[in-house]
């Protein structure tokens, strides 16, 4: 017999253990561990302990991933209510940059606003976008992460040769507000650009989850809807 044609048979007979009990206790093999000679039914306790410990790794991982997702939220919350706390809409695009900075531990934030009322035109953060940065921004359909390839935007930073890594994040502004702005001159939703930039090449990946930077994009898009 093969040994495909054994583990066939006795895939197919489990009562076959029940029935030789003595001769599964005579199998010995080899530990892995110890390179000695141990009964099958240790061997097959080795390797259950030895799942539950990947098991348990897994579990510590999910519970840290668990913790640092609560952590986000706690400072996504705190960052929202900054906003909602400043009355003055001219000093919101300020805030934003800075108390990312603050909550989220970044090296480097900037942002620029387009499509403002005239009021607010001479303003230093609705400045320097130029059409190509807006089309760039209006065909982005989510957050870019990845690394800083001489992207036109990193010349909005204070240290643009510090950023190694940036997120680039499309600021859309409200549904309402889009749907007047379309009727009214039928400009793009994207009324703006947030960029985030660090020295650590693996701070923003292509491959990290961007629903947190979704989350920012939105709640800012939504405090700087009052410039419009």
């Amino acid at each position: 017999m093969t040994e495909e044609e054994i583990v066939r048979y006795l895939r197919g007979n489990p009562a076959f253990f029940d029935r030789n009990a003595d001769a599964l206790a005579e199998i010995v093999l080899v530990s892995p561990h110890s390179r000695r000679t141990v009964s099958l039914q240790e061997r097959q306790a080795e390797l259950l302990r030895e799942k539950i410990r990947a098991f348990e790794t897994r579990l510590m991982e999910l519970l840290r991933h668990g913790a640092d997702n609560t952590m986000l939220a706690d400072r996504l919350l705190r960052w929202a209510g900054d906003l909602f706390l400043e009355h003055d809409p001219t000093l919101v695009p300020t805030l934003i940059a800075h108390s990312i900075q603050q909550q989220f531990a970044v090296p480097q934030v900037a942002l620029r606003v387009w499509g403002v009322a005239a009021a607010h035109a001479s303003a230093p953060w609705a400045q320097g976008a130029t059409e190509e940065v807006r089309q760039f921004a209006e065909a982005l359909r989510e957050p870019f992460c990845g690394v800083n390839t001489g992207f036109e935007v990193a010349a909005w930073l204070p240290h643009p040769e510090q950023a190694v890594s940036l997120a680039l994040l499309p600021l859309r502004a409200p549904v309402q507000d889009a749907a007047r702005a379309d009727r009214a001159s039928d400009s793009p939703s994207t009324m703006g650009l947030i960029v985030l930039a660090s020295p650590d090449a693996q701070r923003y990946t292509s491959t990290m989850g961007t629903d947190f930077l979704v989350r920012i994009a939105e709640v800012a898009s939504a405090a700087l809807s009052r410039l419009r």
